[in-house]
C-alpha cells in the first residue's frame, strides 16, 4: 500500500485537519509532561469504575463529537449558502453529510444519553454504583474505541460516503471502493456492543439495586425513562449489530447478504437498519423526556402531573417504535395495505407523545415557576418539538410522503425532533445536575445568552428547510443553480447556522469560565430539588451515600423538607466499593487496533490483537478482586468536608 492510498491527500481541508490532530495530540502530551499528571490520569480516570466519572467521560466524548459533527454541518451549510458554490467537491460533500449524520446520532447523542444515565440513575435510586462496575468501564472504552476508529477515517483511508444509513448497493465495494464503509461497519459494531452492555447493566441496576422502600412506582421519572430506554436497547441493537457484521462480511470476505445478485437483497439492509434506526430515535429522546419531567417538576414547584400516565405513555412509545420502521420507504414499492399499516402506527405514536406534552403543561399550571437555564431549555422544547411532531404526522401519510420523501422537508423535520428532543434535554440535564457533580453551578447569565442564541437561531437555520423541501430541493444536493430559486432561503439557513454554532460555543465557554470563576458551594440542594440525589453532598462523594436511604414516595427529599419524613435512619458503617481496573481501557486499545487492522484487511495483526482481547477477558475471569471497604472515619471526614463543616 502506498502512502497516498493510506492517507487521504489532495484536499487542503484534510491537510488542515491532519495538522490540527497532530497539534492537539502534542498539546495534550506536553501538558501532561509539564504537570506530571500521567499517574493521576491513569489512577483517577483511565482505570476508574466510578459511574460518575464514567458518565463525565461519556459527556466529554459527546461534546468532542458535537464539535466534530458541528464543523461538518457548517461545511455543508457553507457549500449550500449560495448557488453554484465550489467549497466542497461532490465526493467530499457526500463524505461530510454521511459522517455528520453518523457522528451526531451514534457518537454524540448516544454518549450524551449514556453519560446522563451513568451520572444520575444510581444517585436517584440510592445505589452506590451500577450493578457491574467493571463492565460499565468496558462499555465506555468499547464506545470510545469505536468513536475514535470512525473519526480517523477522514484522514486515513477515506470516510463513508453512502449516507448515515449506508444503503446498499451504495455501500457495497462496487459503488464505494474506499475503506470508508469498512470503518462504518466495524466502528459502529464496537460502540454498539458497548451500548448493549450498558443497557443490560442499567436494567439490572434499576431492578435490583433500588433503595429500601423505592418500589417501581416510586422511581423518579428519569429513572423510568432510563429503564424503558434500556429495554429498547436490548431489543433494537442486536438486529443492527448482526447487520453490521453482515456488511463487514460482504465487504471484506465477498459474501452476498446485501448484493443485487446471487440471492442477496439490498432491501434486507434497509429493513434491518430501520428496525434499529427508528427505535434509536426514541433511545435518544426518552431519556430527555425524563430529564424534562424532573426539571419542570422542580422549577414549577409541583409534583409531576399524571405520574402513571407518563410512565404508561413511555411504554406505549417504546412498543410503537418497533412498528413504524417501513415509513422510511413508502416510495420503495410496498403495497397500499402495508403502507396503510405503517402510516396508522406512525400516527398512533403521536398520541402517547401528546399525553406527555399535556402532562408537562398541566404540571406548569398554577406552578410557582422559576426560570434558570435548565428550565428555559425544558420550556422551549415543548413548542419546538411540537412542530417536529406535527410535521412527522404529515410525513406519516404515505401518499403525501411521495412529495416530502428525500427532500429538505424531511431534514427539517428530524432536526426539529432530535435537537429540541435530545440536545435541549441533555443541555437542561447538564445545567441541572452540574452542581451535584462538581460543587458549583454553571454561570446563569452566560447560560441564558447561549440558550437564546440556540433557541432562536435553531429556528432560523431549520425553518427555511421546510419551504425548500416543499419547493422540491432534494436532501442530498451538493449544489444548485440560481434558476432553482433556492438561494435566498439557503442563505438565511446558513446564516442562522453560524449563530447557532456561536450559541453552542458559548456552552463550551461557560464550562471553562464557571470552572475558573464560579464560587464553590456546599449546597446539597441548590435548586430546592425533590428526588434522592439532592439529599447528598455536592459534589457527590465517590461512595454516593454515607447511609443507605429509605424511601417513602417518588419525591423523598420534598417529603423530608415539607413533611419531616426522614430519609436516613441507620448509622454509618463501612462501605464496600469496587476496585479500579486497568483491563477495560487496555481492552479498548486492543479493540481499536483490531478494528483498524480489519479495516485494511491486515489479517495477521488483527488476529494478534483479537487474541489479546480474549487473553484479557480470560485473565479477568480468573481474577479474585472483592473490592475494598471505606472505613467509618474516612466517611465522616469526607461528609464533613463536602458539606463545609469543621467537624
Amino acid at each position: 500500500m502506498k502512502w497516498d492510498e493510506f492517507f487521504v491527500t489532495g484536499d487542503p481541508l484534510i491537510y488542515g485537519a491532519m495538522v490540527s490532530i497532530v497539534v492537539a495530540t502534542l498539546a495534550i502530551l506536553i501538558t501532561l509532561a509539564v504537570t506530571k499528571r500521567y499517574g493521576w490520569l491513569w489512577r483517577e480516570w483511565l482505570t476508574t469504575v466510578d459511574h460518575k466519572r464514567i458518565g463525565i467521560m461519556y459527556i466529554l466524548a459527546a461534546l468532542l463529537m458535537l464539535f466534530r459533527g458541528g464543523v461538518d454541518a457548517l461545511m455543508m451549510r457553507l457549500q449550500l449558502a449560495t448557488p453554484d458554490m465550489t467549497f466542497l467537491a461532490s465526493q467530499h460533500y457526500n463524505e461530510v453529510f454521511s459522517t455528520h449524520g453518523t457522528i451526531m446520532i451514534l457518537f454524540m447523542a448516544m454518549p450524551f444519553v449514556l453519560g446522563m444515565m451513568n451520572l444520575v440513575v444510581p444517585l436517584q435510586i440510592g445505589a452506590r454504583d451500577v450493578a457491574f462496575p467493571v463492565l460499565n468501564a468496558v462499555s465506555f472504552w468499547l464506545f470510545f474505541a469505536g468513536a475514535m476508529l470512525y473519526n480517523i477515517s477522514f484522514v486515513i483511508g477515506g470516510s463513508p460516503d453512502a449516507g448515515w444509513s449506508a444503503y446498499f448497493p451504495l455501500a457495497s465495494n462496487e459503488f464505494s471502493a474506499s475503506v470508508g464503509h469498512n470503518y462504518y461497519s466495524i466502528a459502529i459494531q464496537l460502540s454498539g456492543l458497548g451500548t448493549l452492555m450498558t443497557g443490560i447493566n442499567f436494567i439490572v441496576t434499576i431492578i435490583k439495586m433500588r433503595a429500601p422502600g423505592m418500589k417501581l412506582w416510586k422511581m423518579p421519572m428519569f429513572t423510568w425513562a432510563t429503564l424503558i430506554t434500556c429495554i429498547i436497547i436490548l431489543f433494537a441493537f442486536p438486529a443492527f449489530t448482526v447487520s453490521l457484521a453482515q456488511m463487514m462480511f460482504d465487504r471484506l470476505f465477498g459474501t452476498q447478504f446485501f448484493s443485487m445478485s446471487n440471492g442477496g437483497m439490498d432491501m434486507l439492509w434497509a429493513n434491518n437498519f430501520w428496525i434499529w434506526g427508528h427505535p434509536e430515535v426514541y433511545i435518544v429522546i426518552l431519556p430527555a423526556f425524563g430529564i424534562f419531567s424532573d426539571v419542570i417538576s422542580t422549577f414549577a414547584r409541583r409534583n409531576i402531573y399524571g405520574y402513571k400516565s407518563m410512565v404508561f405513555s413511555m411504554f406505549a412509545i417504546s412498543i410503537l417504535s418497533f412498528l413504524v420502521w417501513a415509513h422510511h420507504f413508502y416510495t420503495m414499492g410496498h403495497s397500499a395495505a402495508v403502507n396503510d399499516f405503517f402510516a396508522i402506527a406512525t400516527m398512533a405514536i403521536a398520541v402517547p407523545t401528546g399525553i406527555k406534552i399535556f402532562n408537562w403543561l398541566f404540571t406548569l399550571y398554577k406552578g410557582k415557576i422559576v426560570f434558570p437555564t435548565a428550565m428555559l431549555y425544558s420550556l422551549a422544547f415543548i413548542p419546538i418539538f411540537t412542530i417536529g411532531g406535527v410535521t412527522g404526522v404529515m410525513l406519516a401519510m404515505a401518499s403525501a410522503d411521495y412529495q416530502y420523501h428525500n427532500t429538505m422537508f424531511l431534514v427539517a423535520h428530524f432536526h426539529y425532533v432530535l435537537i429540541p428532543g435530545t440536545v435541549f434535554g441533555m443541555l437542561a440535564g447538564v445545567y441541572y445536575w452540574f452542581p451535584k457533580l462538581f460543587g458549583f453551578r454553571l454561570n446563569e447569565k452566560i447560560g441564558k445568552i447561549s440558550f437564546w442564541l440556540i433557541a432562536i437561531f435553531f429556528n432560523v437555520t431549520f425553518l427555511p428547510l421546510f419551504y425548500l423541501g416543499l419547493d422540491g430541493m432534494a436532501r442530498r444536493m451538493y449544489t444548485y443553480s440560481e434558476a432553482t430559486g433556492y438561494g435566498p432561503l439557503n442563505l438565511v439557513s446558513s446564516t442562522g447556522a453560524v449563530f447557532l454554532a456561536a450559541g453552542f460555543a458559548l456552552v463550551f465557554f461557560n464550562v471553562i469560565y464557571s470552572a475558573l470563576k464560579s464560587p464553590r458551594e456546599h449546597l446539597a440542594d441548590p435548586w430546592d430539588g425533590r428526588t434522592l440525589e439532592w439529599s447528598i453532598p455536592s459534589p457527590a462523594p465517590f461512595y454516593n451515600f454515607a447511609v443507605t436511604p429509605s424511601v417513602q414516595s417518588e419525591e423523598p427529599v420534598w417529603d423530608f423538607k415539607k413533611k419531616g419524613i426522614p430519609i436516613y435512619r441507620d448509622k454509618i458503617t463501612p462501605i464496600h466499593m469496587p476496585s479500579n481496573s486497568g483491563k477495560p481501557v487496555i481492552m479498548g486499545v486492543f479493540f481499536f487496533l483490531w478494528g483498524f487492522c480489519m479495516v485494511f484487511s491486515w489479517w495477521i495483526p488483527s488476529i494478534i490483537f483479537g487474541a489479546a482481547v480474549f487473553i484479557i477477558l480470560a485473565t479477568r475471569s480468573f481474577e479474585r478482586d472483592h473490592g475494598y471497604y471505606v472505613p467509618v472515619d474516612e466517611i465522616i471526614a469526607t461528609e464533613n468536608k463536602l458539606r463545609g463543616e469543621n467537624q
